[in-house]
């Protein structure tokens, strides 16, 4: 690998190990075995080559994680629901350094506005794809609709349980049935019929 690719390795692995606030250039450097004006050169500063780490790293645990919740040949519609449940709350407690690092990339955003637009792009293409993994159909066949409607909601909770686990004490964090029960609470409310 060249120095650029070897920047951007080392800032994964700082960005798993520290997150996006408590990585400096030099940690980022260190790991890369590179100077730090290397940083500098090849991305123009420390926020440039964090931000593209982190959108490298979500993408390529998101395929991951989109072929890992996909339902079942064999599930109907509602177990495969319930299975993209279960893979999701397995998720948080297997990579919780992932979804802080997203976390992490949301609260910078505000700060940085062309940062902002690509997140904006990328929670759109989330969308799709949680949609599509619940219609069982390819990104390409989702409905505008359905993106910003199933896909929406879902990603919301998702992120919201998400953000729960991670804050829960020990043991303490929600259980893929305590979701779908939830869900099914809400929908009684919902549809009452």
């Amino acid at each position: 690998m060249g120095n650029r690719e070897d920047l951007l390795d080392g800032a994964k692995r700082c960005l798993r190990e520290k997150g996006y606030d408590r990585t400096s250039v030099r940690d980022i450097a260190t790991a890369a075995g590179v100077s730090m004006a290397a940083i500098g050169y090849h991305y123009g500063s420390r926020e440039a080559l964090l931000s593209q780490a982190l959108f490298a790293l979500l993408d390529e645990w998101g395929d991951g994680l989109g072929r890992a919740l996909a339902p079942g040949a064999d599930d109907d519609a509602a177990r495969g629901f319930a299975r993209m449940w279960e893979g999701l709350v397995e998720q948080f407690r297997e990579h919780p350094d992932l979804w802080l690092a997203s976390f992490e990339l949301f609260m910078q955003a505000q700060r940085q506005p062309e940062l902002r637009e690509h997140l904006a792009g990328g929670v759109e293409q989330g969308w799709r794809g949680m949609a599509a993994i619940l219609e069982s159909v390819p990104e390409d066949a989702v409905s505008d609709r359905s993106a910003r409607t199933l896909g929406m909601v879902q990603t919301a909770l998702m992120t919201g349980v998400m953000v729960q686990s991670l804050s829960a004490a020990p043991g303490r964090a929600p259980t893929a049935a305590e979701v779908l029960d939830g869900l099914r609470a809400l929908t009684k409310i919902v549809d009452p019929g």
